[in-house]
C-alpha cells in the first residue's frame, strides 16, 4: 500500500465531493432530509453529518502531504457508505438513494482506494 496518494486527482475530486455533500447536509436539501428520514436516521442527530464530510474532506487533502492520512480516510470513508448502505437495506429503502447515493459514492471510494493507493 502506497502512503501518498498516486494520482492525486481522484483524492482531490473525493474531497470536492465530501465537501459539497457536507454543505448540503449543513440544512439537508429536502432530498437529503427525506433520506435521512426514511432510513430512520434520528433528526437529532443530524447535526454530526456536516463534520464528518468536511473532517474527510480536510483529511484528503491533508493526505495529499500527510503519508498514510488520505489512505485513512478514504478507507474511513469505505466504512461510512457501507454503513448508509445497511441503513438503507435495514430500512428498506431500495430506491434511488441506495443505489445512486450510497452505492455510487461507495464505488467512487473504493476505486480511489484501489487507484491511488493499492496499484
Amino acid at each position: 500500500m502506497e502512503l501518498l496518494p498516486d494520482p492525486v486527482w481522484p483524492v482531490i475530486l473525493l474531497a470536492v465531493i465530501s465537501f459539497i455533500d457536507g454543505l448540503v447536509c449543513i440544512k439537508p436539501l429536502e432530498f437529503i432530509g427525506r433520506c435521512f428520514e426514511d432510513v430512520g436516521f434520528p433528526r437529532r442527530w443530524w447535526w454530526v453529518i456536516p463534520p464528518i464530510k468536511f473532517a474527510a474532506a480536510a483529511g484528503l487533502i491533508l493526505g495529499i502531504r500527510i503519508p498514510g492520512l488520505a489512505a485513512l480516510t478514504t478507507v474511513c470513508l469505505i466504512v461510512y457508505f457501507i454503513l448508509a448502505i445497511s441503513m438503507h437495506i435495514r430500512a428498506r429503502d431500495f430506491g434511488r438513494n441506495l443505489f445512486v447515493n450510497a452505492i455510487g459514492m461507495l464505488v467512487i471510494c473504493i476505486a480511489t482506494a484501489v487507484f491511488c493507493f493499492l496499484v
